[in-house]
């Protein structure tokens, strides 16, 4: 072995052992010691070296952090469309073509990824009384809804470009991430009284996801990969939220029947009721299947249930058992939380990297529920003011949401999770980064709090 190679051996060697030693120091809890006594000094008044900041969060710190995110936002995702083999404008949709395409920014503003922080930002504009928030979702929403028709027609003309088309999913979906985060966006904009023809695309995207999208016998959504009949806990979170709103909006019945029938279809065959928490995928004909507790997926999973109880009718029948369901999956989920805040990609695994849009999404979800009375405060506020401090860490001067783990797909074996990347491009982190900063905020404005022996404490009346 030469001299290069045994050079390029230890580089490597030591690369692998520096990241072991920072995983490590992050990992576990900090001893912290001290030369103190109690002869001498109080031991338990010294400060903690906590890895987040711990304490009770301030409103003002959090609408600054929301800011800071709008701001950046609202600079990378334009509304308009381009050639992309020329780069120039395209201001007449009557002659768009096989090559107009939306421009480029650094986040795809029609994914389900941004059909989540379309309905953040209207809730943080509802809790912070700034419309700038609702005016980026209308903007947008409104921008989309109306180059719809254009793309539509364009679309049936040419059925040879396939799937070529920068509105193509929303006109003509194939999955449930083509529409549903963005028709339940679309739905609550459309109660929020903002302006712009809906109802089109909601009604198109509902019909998709009632009559076309694939099902098992019993209804329950499913895919075809990675394994025939798989279903992805995502789905719930791609499906029943649109489907509960849908309710909400006509009051038919039958749109909350089907969400509750999926959120219970789903979770028999998935909620793991020893650990509290669900698996990530379930394929039909395996007599195992795996066991990964994948972080953000069981951050879809709650959501969903918050989601659906926020409209669900008080006297439907079903609404016990979701709420159960939710207390069962908060009560699980809390049993995971890491000392910094965090939780981890997969949720038992204390070796898997701390992730920011999980410890997001379980954060505005366990506020959400707190805030309408469906958990105890006493137990539950505490730590969710510890995953904001943990989430706000993670929110740079860019107002960048950073540590979130990329688009993922169902694995089989735990290097897959492990090692997806995390990014500050990484759609997913910023509309539950939103969510949570609005809910938190609500959770203080219906909350006191004090430090009582050190620890943050609900303020209880006497």
């Amino acid at each position: 072995m030469t001299a290069i190679s045994l050079l390029k051996k230890h580089i490597a060697a030591t690369t692998v052992l520096s990241a072991f030693i920072a995983v490590s120091s992050t990992s576990f809890a900090q001893r912290n010691e001290t030369k103190a006594n109690d002869s001498n000094t109080p031991l338990h008044l010294l400060q903690p070296d906590y890895p987040v900041p711990y304490g009770i969060v301030k409103k003002e710190n959090i609408v600054e952090d929301l800011n800071r995110i709008h701001a950046y936002l609202n600079k990378v995702t334009p509304t308009a469309f381009v050639d992309s083999k020329t780069g120039k404008p395209v201001t007449d949709l009557t002659k768009i073509d096989q090559n107009t395409a939306l421009a480029k920014g650094d986040y795809r503003i029609v994914s389900y990824e941004w059909g989540v922080t379309y309905a953040a930002m209207l809730l943080a504009s509802k809790v912070t009384g700034d419309p700038k928030f609702k005016e980026y979702s209308d903007t947008r929403l409104q921008f989309i809804v109306e180059s719809v028709p254009f793309f539509k027609k364009t679309s049936q003309e040419h059925a040879d470009w396939a799937t070529s088309g920068p509105l193509r999913g929303l006109v003509d979906p194939h999955a449930l991430d083509d529409c549903g985060a963005m028709c339940a966006a679309m739905i609550k904009a459309t109660r929020d009284g903002s302006k712009g023809n809906f109802r089109p695309l909601i009604d198109s995207h509902i019909d998709y996801i009632m009559n076309k999208e694939h099902k098992l016998k019993d209804g329950s959504l499913a895919r075809m990969r990675p394994q025939p009949n798989t279903i992805w806990l995502d789905d719930l979170f791609m499906a029943v939220p649109a489907l509960a709103q849908m309710g909400k909006l006509t009051g038919d019945k039958k749109y909350y029947d089907e969400a509750v029938k999926q959120v219970l279809q789903i979770s028999d065959r998935m909620f793991n009721k020893t650990k509290g928490v669900y698996m990530h995928g379930w394929v039909e004909g395996m007599t195992e299947h795996p066991q990964f507790h994948w972080a953000r997926a069981n951050g879809w999973a709650i959501l969903t249930k918050v989601e659906l109880l926020d409209v669900l009718p008080a006297n439907h029948p079903a609404r016990p058992k979701i709420l159960a369901l939710l207390k069962a999956h908060v009560k699980g989920l809390a049993s995971y939380q890491s000392g910094s805040g965090f939780w981890h990609q997969l949720l038992d695994r204390n070796d898997s990297y701390l992730e920011t849009s999980a410890t997001a999404i379980y954060a505005y979800s366990i506020a959400k529920a707190i805030n309408s009375g469906w958990i105890d405060g006493l137990t539950y506020a505490p730590m969710t003011l510890l995953a904001w401090n943990a989430v706000s860490t993670k929110i740079n001067k860019e107002g960048q949401v950073e540590g979130t783990c990329v688009g993922t797909g169902m694995g089989f074996d735990p290097a897959f999770y492990y090692h997806r990347p995390i990014s500050p491009f990484a759609a997913h982190g910023y509309g539950p980064v939103i969510m949570a900063g609005a809910e938190v905020i609500s959770l203080l404005n219906n909350k006191s709090f004090e430090i009582n022996d050190s620890s943050v404490q609900l303020l209880q009346k006497k």
